[in-house]
């Protein structure tokens, strides 16, 4: 292949900067939003760990990405924690030219184990998810009785290993909007940044109504009442947060409106699922098998021209597009193989 030309860019001219790379399907926690329960109970099965990307494979397909100008990576799940060999990952994605950032989103329960081993295996931040403060609303949203305790000592370890930290928490209608100024009242006194995301329609067992939705406005309007803010300009093309900062402090707040407004017009990332298929959206409803290429001995070369073409062909807008009846019937991949 000659020399490629970046960046490359979709049919809406969106560059290819950021790479989600979903390392198992497998966690800890059944939270409702993402993998309820009912639906992934004891016997759900779960990928074969020879179905799962090895470390080897990743680091190649990373390689690959970041010759295509993707800078930042961000390691997703189910839950990445669970996977054993994931500070050996992180070391050589480290190392890789052209990666300047490197994250990982987690449900936080073993960043006491971990936090400190992938500091030094070169991670710089992590999203942590926390629906609430409330021991009783986090043990029915999480779905297997996990208390708030773990979490904030996963936290605070993150923050003691020197890990950039950002805590998500989605809201849900009825069960936990009543958390809203609990979390943005403790975070902001932790000086954490908070990011609201509104309940989405991702995948298509989480039985996803828009009643269910806490608009961006709806949750802006109750922290504005008890905390003042202001707007904070966006740091890089792509930022899907909104951000604001209480006023007299560094403190910041983010929402994240994935069903009210648009976020596609900036979007700039990639996803490799946990079995390492190919997808150019949240909200795929297909992709291109990476891994069946790699495993068939296809080379660097052969690979990006496959990413570039895929790319390259790209016309994902889904949510300038979701209707109420589109968000209920379209199939779609599910958030414990895409990561968020």
């Amino acid at each position: 292949m000659g020399k490629i030309q970046l960046p490359i860019v979709d049919q809406w001219n969106r560059p290819l900067r950021d790479l989600r790379i979903s390392v198992t399907d497998q966690c800890n926690f059944r939270c409702v939003y993402c993998m309820p329960a009912e639906i992934f109970g004891p016997n759900f099965r779960f990928l074969n760990e020879d179905e799962l990307l090895t470390v080897e494979e990743m680091v190649l397909l990373v390689e690959s990405f970041a010759e295509l100008g993707v800078e930042k990576i961000r390691i997703t799940g189910g839950e990445p924690l669970l996977r054993r060999d994931l500070p050996s990952l992180i070391e050589r994605l480290t190392v890789i030219q052209g990666i300047r950032d490197i994250a990982l989103t987690t449900n936080g329960v073993h960043l006491v184990k971990y936090a400190k081993i992938l500091k030094e295996a070169g991670l710089q931040r992590v999203n942590v998810s926390l629906d609430a403060l409330d021991d009783a609303i986090l043990k029915k949203m999480n779905g297997v009785g996990v208390g708030v305790g773990p979490i904030l000592k996963g936290i605070a370890a993150a923050k003691e290993a020197g890990l950039g930290v950002k805590v998500n928490m989605v809201v849900k209608k009825g069960m936990n909007d009543s958390q809203i100024i609990p979390m943005a009242t403790y975070f902001k006194e932790q000086g954490i940044t908070l990011r609201f995301i509104e309940f989405m329609d991702v995948g298509t067992t989480n039985g996803w109504d828009f009643s269910h939705v806490v608009t961006k406005k709806e949750i802006y309007e109750q922290i504005q009442q008890i905390h003042s803010l202001e707007p904070v300009e966006q740091a890089y093309f792509g930022e899907v947060a909104s951000r604001y900062r209480y006023v007299g402090t560094n403190a910041e707040v983010g929402f994240i409106a994935s069903v009210t407004e648009s976020f596609c017009r900036s979007c700039t990332r990639a996803r490799i699922s946990a079995d390492g298929t190919l997808y150019t959206c949240l909200f795929a409803t297909d992709g291109i098998s990476l891994k069946e290429k790699l495993r068939a001995g296809v080379g660097k070369s052969e690979l990006q021209q496959l990413i570039i073409s895929t790319w390259n062909k790209r016309t994902d807008r889904y949510s300038d597009e979701r209707t109420e009846q589109t968000a209920k019937t379209r199939k779609k991949i599910e958030m414990s193989y895409i990561g968020g």
